[in-house]
């Protein structure tokens, strides 16, 4: 058992209780961490912070958190299923946390007899294949780092069982990119119980594609690669997070339901049956990649705007070009897309940009002198059904009041309720640790906490 009267005892203690051999490289063990905008890579000195002075050093719990990422480029269809390769590199924003989030906790103890894990408080299937997937990656590079002496050896046995905890604070499988969010916090996480180091990127995709790309924060590209083992097919930052200060985001919530067709499933259909994917894949994305790149790199909002929602709209042209076909968009979606349209040629410029994943839910990218006025207009054109307090989440927008000429260039006639809600909400960095043990998820007994 984990036991939790210590768990507030300082790391010195920890470390005090080593033995001696492995006293010696761990005097950065009592520095403070913030991974800041580049998660993904980890050294030995941050592995210490997390460590719960239990009376069994073997034991150890870790919280941490990760980001939901858009992208802005996208990525659709693997050319490899079981390592997770894409057929096109792609490129996106991480969100700011205080908005959208996953926190996890791993905990391993030699007391637990099997592997567990809960996603928001309900057990799930350890069994299911992606998950076996990261943990045994996780696990083999723990391996190799300590056959090969490669660093300090952890005080723990590889063949302790691990308990997982793992909630988000937005809507799952909503095409909110939860997934991507829940595999790079996975990945995080474990890698720091098992004192993994390096570029995370192949144990986060093992997971969820996307997910490597929430292992940093700004902007991140996920380079496709080309060699048959994956080992260059990897996310780098191209940005940081405070690269564009001015850059917004909103979510615009039309539904909160699990999507009718999976990623993974609509994946595999579309690789199969559509043609459109593959000149997409080959003879588009190379060239957009390079653009949207310079956009982000020069702050060129007009053109990152636009060629954001060519891209998205090419993508949901690929699912309709899928056979059968795949929609992901409904009538309300379609109306933000019109929306937006409408909203730009009011002001003869683009101001407004949207794009959509895998679901409705429509991602809206805005320069911040813009958003008081768009979310207006979508109250306007949305007008909320009985949660008008609770429309607007996240950062503070001042309410403002649409001009007589905006109204009649939307021209649309309202959809009350059509948008739950909106969260407003900025870049971000990449993933946290939680060192105050009061942010665990998990129980001195390794069960999850009764309030989960």
């Amino acid at each position: 058992m984990l036991k939790s009267g210590s768990w507030a005892r300082p790391v010195a203690y920890w470390t005090a209780r080593e033995k001696p051999g492995r006293r010696a490289n761990r005097t950065a063990a009592r520095e403070t961490v913030d991974t800041g905008g580049t998660g993904a890579g980890l050294c030995s000195s941050v592995l210490q912070p997390l460590v719960m002075a239990s009376e069994k050093p073997q034991d150890l719990m870790v919280t941490c958190t990760a980001p939901v990422n858009i992208a802005v480029i996208k990525y659709w269809g693997k050319r490899d299923e079981a390592l997770i390769l894409p057929i096109n590199s792609s490129l996106s924003v991480t969100l700011h946390q205080d908005q959208l989030k996953t926190t996890t906790t791993a905990a391993i103890s030699k007391d637990f007899t099997e592997d567990r894990i809960w996603l928001n408080g309900r057990e799930e299937d350890v069994g299911q294949p992606r998950l076996q997937a990261c943990l045994r990656e996780i696990r083999r590079l723990a391996r190799k780092r300590r056959s090969t002496g490669d660093g300090d050896a952890l005080p723990l046995s590889l063949g302790y069982k691990v308990h997982v905890a793992s909630v988000n604070n937005f809507p799952t499988a909503a095409g909110l990119a939860s997934s991507a969010a829940g595999y790079a916090c996975l990945a995080y996480t474990l890698a720091r119980v098992y004192g993994v180091e390096g570029d995370l990127s192949e144990v986060a995709r093992r997971g969820s594609g996307s997910a490597c790309r929430s292992l940093y924060g700004g902007f991140v590209e996920w380079q496709m690669g080309e060699q048959a083992d994956g080992k260059d097919s990897i996310a780098r930052q191209i940005a940081p997070e405070w690269h564009w200060p001015q850059l917004r985001v909103l979510i615009l919530v039309v539904s909160a339901e699990k999507k009718p067709t999976g990623s993974t499933v609509g994946m595999q259909t579309s690789v199969a049956t559509s043609t459109l994917l593959k000149f997409r894949a080959e003879s588009i994305v190379p060239e957009r990649m390079k653009e949207m790149t310079r956009c982000i790199q020069e702050q060129d909002f007009q053109a990152f705007a636009q060629l954001t929602m060519k891209d998205s709209n090419q993508f949901h042209a690929t699912c309709l070009d899928t056979f059968p076909p795949i929609s992901y968009l409904n009538d309300t979606s379609r109306r933000i897309i019109q929306l937006v349209h409408r909203f730009n040629a009011h002001h003869g410029q683009t101001k407004v940009a949207y794009t959509f994943d895998a679901g409705p839910n429509a991602v809206i990218f805005t320069l911040e002198d813009t958003v008081a006025e768009f979310v207006a207009a979508v109250r306007h054109s949305f007008p909320p059904a009985a949660n008008g307090d609770k429309f607007l989440k996240g950062l503070q927008v001042a309410p403002v009041l649409l001009s007589d000429e905006l109204k009649t260039s939307l021209a649309t006639e309202p959809s009350p309720g059509g948008v739950q809600y909106i969260i407003a909400t900025q870049v971000g960095p990449g993933p946290q640790v939680l060192d105050d043990p009061h942010h665990h998820l998990l129980g001195p007994d390794g069960l999850p906490q009764r309030d989960l």
